[in-house]
């Protein structure tokens, strides 16, 4: 991360779809801080930044991550994590409680939240964890986690199964102003499975998921969010039924989001092609036609975000056969570059992808940042929309290599991030 001092960013695409502006200008930041927009500007002193033909966008926000600090380092950590998130062209993450020791109480979120401040490249907001330990049984202090900085809860990685205690959950998060996050998942239909279930499943001899453990889950959770009225986010939305089953939820005036993740607008199961554990994640790539019904849910709205669910793990969790392997894939260096290819193919604008990984992750969740406007915080992400490159893991700032994207040529990516006023991604200093 370079120090802070002033920056001039010239002649860029100023596109912030939170604020209706997008207009050719400069943008000046000075002390952590957007200084000035718009027109020419000159500061004295100032590193310019020439930024010709690329849009300058609000800071990129990813609503889950998996940052595996603390506990499984091998993995990931804070500082390489926040690494890969800044070479994407993210200035801040949430990352998931899975942790060990789980994120479960006020210690191991102040360890994170110090990690990140001293050492991080971006700023990373904790979510906590609605049951101790992650074990589905009482929930946590979650006082004591919102006061300690958890912007939210959840018990990613694992549904929880009982629906009293959901509902307790619900209910006690919203007298502390924490969204629930919830990972819909109905066990009991997804157990011993190990992608989804359908022609290619039954032709690689492979136990299937069925689409139906997901939206069974989800109709429950949506169910338990009019009960309570508490505010819910539905993670990972993958199938067309679960699509469907939001559309009434908004409909019908509940308080509810929900996301989906690069790998479910742009992959089917039939790329698991011949056993590849890199394409292995939860919820499984589905089919073509949830595939199709998740890029229309996202481009008319009735899906609110895009996040990686970056999910690290070693070779030693994903070179074995299929049916061992670890679940989950990295996202944070392709997210970008994956979105743009969906603009090129015209399922999205430019404005909605922005829209989807800045402004909304920060108003689904009550985050800084998410917007460009004239003394806010300076997190800002510089996209070269135009700059094709082929994805190499041995490349990655992350630790782990598990994306289903290698060798895939994506159209752009980040050219440079700044969050706080400070460099934290370059791409034309850094060699790639």
């Amino acid at each position: 991360m370079s120090p802070r001092g002033d920056i001039l960013l010239k002649g860029g695409r100023l596109l912030c779809p939170a604020t209706g502006l997008d207009q050719t200008g400069d943008l000046l930041i000075s002390r952590g801080r957007i200084a000035a927009l718009g027109g020419k500007l000159a500061a004295e002193g100032a590193l310019a930044i020439p930024c010709a033909g690329l849009t300058v966008a609000p800071g990129l926000i990813d609503l889950h991550v998996h940052l595996r600090e603390p506990g499984h380092e091998y993995k990931e950590t804070i500082v390489s994590g926040t690494a890969a998130a800044a070479a994407g062209g993210f200035t801040a993450v949430c990352s998931m409680p899975n942790t060990k020791p789980v994120n479960d109480c006020r210690a191991v979120t102040e360890m994170i939240l110090e990690r990140a401040a001293k050492e991080g490249s971006a700023r990373v907001y904790p979510v906590g964890a609605i049951t101790p330990g992650l074990l589905g049984q009482g929930l946590t202090e979650m006082a004591e986690l919102a006061e300690a900085g958890c912007v939210a809860v959840t018990d990613d990685g694992r549904p929880v199964a009982d629906a009293r205690l959901l509902r307790r959950a619900m209910e006690y998060a919203t007298g502390f102003g924490l969204p629930v996050i919830c990972h819909s998942e109905e066990g009991s239909l997804s157990a011993g499975g190990v992608m989804h279930e359908g022609p290619t499943a039954t032709r690689l001899g492979l136990a299937g998921i069925p689409a139906e453990a997901e939206v069974i889950a989800i109709e429950r959770d949506l169910a338990l969010a009019g009960l309570t009225g508490a505010r819910v986010h539905i993670a990972h939305v993958s199938c067309a039924g679960s699509v469907r089953a939001i559309a009434r939820a908004k409909q019908a005036g509940l308080r509810v989001s929900a996301e989906t993740a690069p790998h479910y607008l742009t992959l089917c199961d039939q790329d698991v092609g011949e056993y590849d554990t890199h394409c292995k994640m939860n919820p499984p790539l589905r089919s073509a036609a949830d595939r199709e019904a998740v890029r229309r849910a996202l481009a008319e709205g009735v899906l609110d975000a895009v996040a990686t669910d970056h999910a690290p793990h070693s070779v030693l969790e994903k070179e074995l056969e299929f049916d061992q392997a670890a679940f989950g894939v990295v996202g944070l260096e392709t997210a970008l570059g994956v979105m743009l290819e969906l603009v090129a193919e015209g399922v999205l604008t430019l404005p909605q992808v922005v829209q989807l990984l800045s402004a909304a992750p920060a108003a689904l969740l009550g985050l800084p940042g998410g917007r460009l406007a004239k003394g806010g915080p300076a997190d800002v992400t510089v996209i070269a929309t135009d700059s094709p490159w082929v994805v190499e893991p041995g490349k990655f700032r992350s630790l782990s290599a598990n994306t289903p994207f290698a060798g895939r040529s994506l159209p752009g990516r980040a050219a440079v991030t700044i969050c706080g006023g400070r460099i934290t991604h370059r791409l034309d200093q850094e060699g790639s």
